[in-house]
């Protein structure tokens, strides 16, 4: 009767071992997608930020220009003109940055330094660990009850 009752006792065990886990993969996923669902969505908040930027930037540059361009033409002074240059640096990475290609270019950039240049994405002194975390957080507390 022993046997049975420890056999039964294995088989439920497995089967809560079983479930466990396909539990932890599901939450794991669901984790997976909310993290990348936050990262799209904080992706789509800087492009948006850029597109409205770009509106009141765009608007800036346009009157800046037109003024520039009458004020070098009334005076006959060619130097009013040299503030547009660097303006005009500003306005295209702007525009391509809300409306090019720049998004689709950092990430391929980003890409390839995940694949060739991996040191430099390592962290100082290595990933936290909970020992290090534990020691920093009784020191920290060790510091707060001396004052």
């Amino acid at each position: 009767m022993g046997f049975f009752m420890s056999k039964s006792m294995d088989e439920s065990l497995k089967k809560q071992q079983e479930f466990m886990a396909a539990n932890s993969a599901l939450q794991l996923e669901r984790q997976m997608l909310m993290q990348n669902e936050m990262r799209q969505k904080q992706v789509a908040m800087q492009i948006a930020w850029s597109r409205e930027f770009l509106k009141y930037f765009g608007t800036f540059y346009g009157l800046t220009t037109v003024g520039l361009t009458v004020r070098a033409m009334k005076r006959k002074a060619p130097g009013f003109l040299a503030p547009i240059v660097p303006l005009s640096f500003i306005f295209a990475y702007q525009y391509d940055l809300a409306y090019g290609t720049l998004m689709t270019r950092m990430k391929d950039e980003a890409e390839n330094i995940i694949d060739t240049e991996q040191p430099l994405l390592e962290m100082p002194k290595g990933v936290p660990t909970f020992e290090s975390i534990e020691k920093a957080r009784k020191a920290r507390s060790m510091f707060f009850i001396q004052k």
